[in-house]
């Protein structure tokens, strides 16, 4: 993902600008990257950065004035919204960012004044601060070395100026098997770490300084709490007020439209002009599913322009490239089950430079829980490396007690759903309004009962457009019908839902010989594309069989020391065959094999 790169050392300088531009290089995957750095040797500061070409949330700022300070930003603020005369009369200029080193120098909080997502390191004479987002999704990694700090926001960038560096950390693979992801602030890199949410480290003398923070979550969490009506009405303000501008410039950006309520809560209050932005949905091989019919019917009830972008036999054609590019660009923070997001963001950049999505909505005012930890298939992997996928359980339990909003925006987002927003913004740009600062503050203060309810999203979809009120989402909800046939309605979409779910990817092994002997009647033909438009137990099966035999019967993948060679031929040839459902497990063990070619093999 584009953002900052560098490092502060004591080291000569001639090495040091090889391994700065070495960083640097390592970061520029796309043609329509820029780069560029800004070093003082003086101070031992040696700083770079990779931006998409004119576009924002990577965007960095070297701006420079009279009092000696310079600043290097990556991200995008909201904050000149809210007040003072950094306001823009509601029209958001996101490559228009001088006036933060202003800020940076004349409001004792930065960057606890800042409102977004960012990265970026201010140098002030002989001092610099290195400092991140409230909720870590602009994500730093770190390495502190007896040579230097080191940091970038891609972890392969320092496993390019330190190949020493590229080792796996068995507890944070176990992590990633069990939960999807790497919990705590730790990489998959036995020696790189990740930077905490509201950091804000300071260097001194060519070196580490003081590990600060200028945000704690307490602050949030221990407000005392609103009666129903005031807190409906301080969050209805709040958003009414802030999805114009993270709209901005509508031609440069597409709306990611679904059937649900997140996105449907932005178009409920975006104000544009008719036809002045296009909204996007993705579409699989089977039919038009839930969320490009519903999306369409919302698209024209707001008067703007539709598109489909549709996931099938090219995407399948290419896969093997996307799902290396897919672990590649993220660091291996996603599996390959997410290669289709790669897929559609590039051709969504086609369409718009940047996109907006519904994203975190459920997550920040439903509680919505987006994960937990998964047992692997019995006898898959090695018994030296199962007690790592164990203790993941136990560091689930004792991270996950906490609140449920905190445990959304202060875990889940920037340990779970960072992977899928990195590699989104390798693409394109990636806007929500859901984690505005003054709105999650607010939803702090909720009433209990609302964030376990879809009350409060319908309430502010009827209160934005009625008309979208009375249209049902992809879940039955909403609408104008009676009751009955509501209820109706949304127990068969519910069946639906859990079916496609199945036959993707949670049919258990005796349903899955079921449906091997009825193989002949096409059976999930009546579920598939109904709500998803990707479809990996069927692809795995059929079009990408040789890709998965090639890579996971390879000696490489069956020599991997956690994993039980017998165990994974018997995957294999159950899952080809069609008797036996093993979607999950052959995403994890794809996504292995590339992380350890990519990284560690790759010396």
């Amino acid at each position: 993902m584009p953002g900052i790169v560098g490092f502060i050392t004591k080291t000569g300088s001639a090495r040091a600008k090889a391994q700065l531009n070495c960083m640097v290089k390592a970061m520029q995957h796309e043609t329509f990257y820029e780069t560029g750095t800004w070093i003082d040797e003086s101070n031992g500061f040696f700083i770079g950065w990779v931006n998409r070409k004119g576009t924002a949330p990577a965007a960095p700022v070297i701006a420079q004035d009279g009092s000696n300070s310079t600043l290097i930003f990556s991200g995008e603020d909201f904050s000149k919204f809210d007040s003072g005369p950094a306001a823009t009369n509601g029209h958001h200029r996101p490559l228009d960012s001088s006036y933060l080193i202003d800020l940076a120098n004349t409001d004792s909080r930065f960057p606890a004044c800042l409102n977004g997502r960012f990265q970026g390191f201010l140098a002030n004479g002989s001092e610099g601060s290195l400092f991140n987002d409230r909720y870590g999704l602009s994500r730093i990694y770190y390495h502190e070395g007896e040579d230097g700090f080191y940091f970038a926001a891609e972890a392969k960038a320092l496993l390019a100026a330190k190949p020493e560096l590229r080792e796996i950390d068995p507890r944070s693979l176990g992590e990633f098997v069990s939960c999807g992801c790497v919990l705590e602030n730790r990489s998959l890199f036995r020696q790189i770490q990740v930077l905490p949410a509201g950091s804000k480290w300071t260097f001194a003398g060519k070196a580490l300084k003081s590990k600060g923070v200028y945000f704690e979550s307490a602050e949030w969490e221990n407000q005392e709490p609103l009666e129903l009506e005031p807190y409906y009405s301080e969050l209805r303000d709040r958003f009414a007020s802030i999805v114009p501008h993270h709209f901005g410039d509508y031609k440069s950006i597409g709306m990611s439209l679904t059937g649900g309520l997140d996105s449907r809560m932005i178009m409920a209050w975006q104000r544009a002009q008719p036809q002045s932005f296009t909204c996007l949905s993705f579409g699989g091989p089977f039919r038009d599913c839930y969320d490009v019919t519903i999306a369409k019917k919302v698209a024209a009830l707001c008067d703007q322009k539709h598109e489909t972008i549709r996931v099938g036999d090219e995407f399948l054609a290419e896969f093997p490239h996307y799902a290396e590019r897919s672990i590649f660009l993220t660091d291996g923070c996603v599996d390959v089950s997410r290669t289709p997001d790669l897929y559609i963001n590039l051709k969504a950049r086609n369409i718009a430079p940047a996109r907006m999505t519904g994203n975190y909505g459920g997550e920040v005012l439903r509680s919505i829980r987006a994960f937990k930890p998964v047992e692997p298939p019995p006898g898959l992997f090695h018994s030296d490396f199962t007690p790592n996928v164990k203790k993941a359980r136990e560091t689930y339990r004792q991270i996950a007690d906490v609140g449920p909003l905190a445990f959304s925006v202060f875990r889940q987002a920037p340990w779970h759903h960072y992977g899928l927003l990195c590699l989104e913004q390798t693409q394109l740009a990636v806007r929500t309004p859901f984690l505005d600062n003054e709105l999650v503050r607010i939803v702090f203060r909720a009433p209990k009962s609302t964030l376990s309810s879809n009350d409060i999203s319908l309430r502010l979809i009827a209160d934005g457009n009625q008309a979208l009120r009375r249209l049902r989402t992809d879940r039955g909800l909403a609408g104008d019908s009676n009751p009955w046939f509501s209820a109706a309605r949304r127990e068969f979409l519910e069946f639906t839902f859990k079916a496609e779910y199945a036959y993707d990817y949670g049919m258990p092994q005796w349903v899955a010989k079921v449906d091997h002997s009825l193989s002949s009647l096409h059976l999930e033909r009546l579920f598939l594309g109904r709500h998803k438009f990707y479809h990996f137990r069927v692809w795995y099966r059929d079009a990408l069989a040789k890709y998965v035999r090639e890579m996971l019967l390879d000696s490489r993948t069956l020599g991997r020391p956690y994993l039980e060679r017998g165990m994974v031929e018997r995957v294999v040839a159950g899952h080809l065959k069609g008797d036996q459902n093993y979607t999950t497990a052959i995403h994890k063990m794809l996504t292995l094999e590339y992380l350890h070619r990519l990284f560690i093999d790759a010396q």
